[in-house]
C-alpha cells in the first residue's frame, strides 16, 4: 500500500509512520501545497496513493482545501470514483461542522480524532478493506 501523510506537526507525522509502517511505503509532508504536488505527481506517474491520512488543521493550505482539491485533480486526470484514494481526515478539533464539510462538501472517506490510536486507526481501515 502507497501511503502519503500530511500534517504541519513533525509529533504527528511520526507517529502515524511509526503505526503504519508495516502497512506499505509512507510518505510524510508537512503541508497542503507539497501534498497536493506530490498527490497530483502520483495521478499522473500511475502510482497512486492508497491512502492519505490528511490533517484538517494546517497553516497556509488547511486540510480541507487540500481534500477539495484533490478529489478535483482525480477528477480532472479522469480517475475512475471507484479508485480514487482513500482520504482519512485527522482532527484534534471536536466540530461537527469540520467533519460535515469534509465529508460533504470534500468527499473525504472518514475522519480520526487526535490522539490516534493504532486500534481506531487499523479498525477505520480495515472498514475499507485497506488491511
Amino acid at each position: 500500500m502507497k501511503i502519503l501523510i500530511v500534517d504541519d506537526v513533525f509529533e504527528n507525522r511520526k507517529l502515524l509512520q511509526d503505526l503504519m509502517a508495516d502497512q506499505g511505503q509512507c510518505e510524510m509532508v508537512s503541508n497542503g501545497q507539497d501534498a497536493l504536488d506530490l498527490f497530483e505527481a502520483s495521478i499522473t506517474d500511475d502510482t497512486r496513493y492508497d491512502l492519505v491520512l490528511l490533517d484538517i488543521m494546517m497553516p497556509g493550505i488547511d486540510g480541507q482545501e487540500v481534500l477539495k482539491l484533490m478529489r478535483a485533480k482525480e477528477n480532472e486526470l479522469g480517475v475512475p470514483p471507484s479508485e480514487e484514494s482513500a482520504i482519512i481526515m485527522i482532527t484534534a478539533v471536536n466540530a461537527p461542522r469540520h467533519v460535515l464539510d469534509a465529508f460533504f462538501k470534500g468527499g473525504c472517506t472518514d475522519y480520526i480524532a487526535k490522539p490516534v490510536s493504532r486500534e481506531a486507526l487499523f479498525n477505520k481501515l480495515k472498514e475499507y478493506d485497506l488491511i
